[in-house]
């Protein structure tokens, strides 16, 4: 079981492999002590889905836990509509669709399947805006799928002690630069 990957990691992966280390470090810490006010805002507005209060509509699972044995991923799922065949990964605003977001919906939907779930259809749903977006399944985007596979192939592999950031945005953005060693925002500035 050590070996099983956090659905949600896949998408701290992409962004940074080292930030999924910090995260374990910081984990038993009050968030408050580390995260930033967008994702403190992303926590609380998955309250209702975490703690099942979303819907009464008995059609409606909320934050039910998932694991695909291919894959070696576990998690939850935000929602799922039984009538509508339908998985829904909310956030809290959605201004563009990355990888790691459809990622984290296709390891949900893996994982249900094997569960013995039917699922026709994916959604990704922005709160702030209440936009919807339709995400095509693994067997109708190739390269998505093969990304998707690749991905849990770099995780697998993945050695933190030869990993060098490349991309000073993403240090300027990580709420852990401030402790890690490779972050390039620092790289040249005086402490």
């Amino acid at each position: 079981m050590d070996d099983l990957i956090i659905i949600s990691n896949l998408n701290d992966f992409i962004f940074c492999p080292a930030s999924i280390y910090f995260h374990k470090l910081y984990g038993s810490e009050d968030t408050i002590m580390y995260q930033s006010k967008a994702q403190l805002d992303g926590t609380k507005a998955h309250e209702k889905i975490d703690n099942g209060t979303y819907s009464t509509r008995k059609n409606i699972l909320m934050a039910i836990d998932v694991y695909s044995e291919k894959y070696g991923v576990i998690g939850k799922i935000d929602m799922y509509d039984e009538n509508k065949k339908l998985l829904v990964e909310r956030k809290k605003h959605v201004n563009r669709i990355y990888d790691g977001y459809v990622f984290q919906l296709y390891a949900q939907y893996f994982a249900m399947l094997e569960m013995g779930y039917t699922i026709s259809s994916l959604e990704i749903r922005s709160l702030d805006d209440n936009k919807k977006y339709k995400i095509a399944l693994p067997n109708q985007d190739d390269a998505m799928f093969k990304k998707f596979e690749n991905l849990i192939s770099e995780m697998r592999t993945f050695d933190l002690e030869n990993y060098n950031q490349d991309n000073i945005e993403k240090c300027k953005n990580c709420i852990y630069e401030d402790a890690c060693d490779r972050s390039l925002y620092r790289v040249g500035v005086e402490c």
